[in-house]
């Protein structure tokens, strides 16, 4: 795996399977997992992730991500307002100046999903720690981190 924090979009042919994972998905809550994108390229990793997100979680309506820690988030002098997804374009909204990992998803049922975001260029055997870290954790219920609670009550149009 390259070192690069600019790594090339993987092609189609070359893709794996989503790599993601839920702490309990079930809990009526916000739910809370890890997703590691394959490329920094915030169009063809987003994209995937909708078209591929887990019917069992939901359908995922806007996305919210932070600018940094992608190499494509802005167009035309403003942060990405649509992803193209197969199933049809999905709405966006970025945080300019946050380099926080996180993805959050709001789904169609109302429900919210924060993900972390392991950077693309992460050696596999620390992604699948973080992996294991999130299966320890289980359904432990433990607070919510302060910057997800940040992201609830700033405004995602900036």
């Amino acid at each position: 795996m390259t070192t690069s924090s600019r790594t090339a979009p993987a092609s189609p042919a070359s893709r794996v399977p989503l790599r993601i994972q839920f702490r309990d998905p079930s809990y009526a809550g916000h739910i809370y997992g890890i997703w590691w994108p394959q490329s920094r390229n915030l169009q063809v990793e987003t994209a995937d992730l909708v078209d591929h997100f887990p019917d069992q979680v939901g359908y995922v309506d806007r996305l919210l991500f932070s600018r940094p820690d992608w190499d494509n988030p802005v167009v035309d002098g403003r942060g990405v307002r649509r992803i193209r997804a197969r199933r049809g374009p999905v709405k966006a909204g970025s945080f300019p100046s946050d380099d926080t990992q996180l993805m959050i998803l709001l789904l169609a049922s109302g429900r919210r999903v924060s993900l972390t975001v392991i950077p693309s260029t992460t050696d596999p055997v620390e992604a699948d720690r973080k992996f294991q870290a999130l299966r320890e954790v289980g359904t432990s219920g433990e607070p919510v981190e302060a910057a997800h609670s940040r992201w609830d009550t700033e405004d995602p149009h900036s």
